[in-house]
C-alpha cells in the first residue's frame, strides 16, 4: 500500500449488496464511522445526524460502516440495519452495508484508515462509533474513540470546511 493512496482507492458495499466508490465523494469532508444498532454509543447516531446537517451544505459526508465484530451489537441484516436507523433515527447519510474493521475479514478501507490514523495501543478499531475524519483530498487527518461525541468534532470539521 502506497503512501500517497487515498480513500477514494476503495469502495464500500452498500446496504443493497452493491459497491459504492469512495470517489465519488471526492472534494468532500468525509467523517467515516463505523457503528451498531445495539450499542451503548449508538444513541451517538443523533449527534452524527446533526453534523450531516450542519454541515452537509458545506461539503461534509458522514459515511457510517455497520460492524457486528463487538459484543455481537449489528446481528441484524443490511436491511434491518436500515429499517432500524430509519425508524429511530431518521439518518439521511449513508449507511453502508456490514463490513469487518479488524481480523482476518478486514476491509481494505479499515487496514487504510488504522494505518493512517494509529490507535493509543494498538492500530485495531477498540469498539463501534470510532470516527476517522479525512479532508477533502481523501486524506485521514483525524482518529477520534467512540467516547468522542460527534458535536465535540464540529471545530475539527470547521477546520476542513
Amino acid at each position: 500500500m502506497s503512501e500517497t493512496q487515498s480513500i477514494y482507492d476503495f469502495s464500500v458495499p452498500t446496504s443493497s449488496g452493491d459497491q459504492q466508490s469512495l470517489r465519488d465523494y471526492k472534494g468532500k469532508v468525509v467523517l467515516i464511522v463505523n457503528t451498531a444498532s445495539k450499542c451503548g454509543f449508538t444513541p451517538q447516531y443523533e449527534g452524527l445526524q446533526r453534523l450531516h446537517d450542519k454541515y452537509s451544505e458545506r461539503g461534509l459526508v458522514v459515511v457510517a460502516m455497520p460492524c457486528n465484530q463487538f459484543g455481537a451489537q449489528e446481528p441484524g441484516s443490511n436491511a434491518a440495519v436500515q429499517e432500524f436507523c430509519q425508524l429511530n433515527y431518521g439518518l439521511s447519510f449513508p449507511v453502508m452495508g456490514k463490513i469487518e474493521v479488524n481480523g482476518s475479514g478486514q476491509h481494505p478501507l479499515y487496514a487504510h484508515l488504522t494505518k493512517q490514523a494509529k490507535g493509543l495501543i494498538t492500530d485495531s478499531i477498540k469498539w463501534n462509533f470510532t470516527k476517522f475524519l479525512v479532508n477533502r483530498d481523501g486524506q485521514v487527518i483525524e482518529r477520534f474513540a467512540p467516547v468522542t461525541k460527534p458535536e465535540a468534532i464540529s471545530k475539527n470539521i470547521e477546520e476542513l470546511l
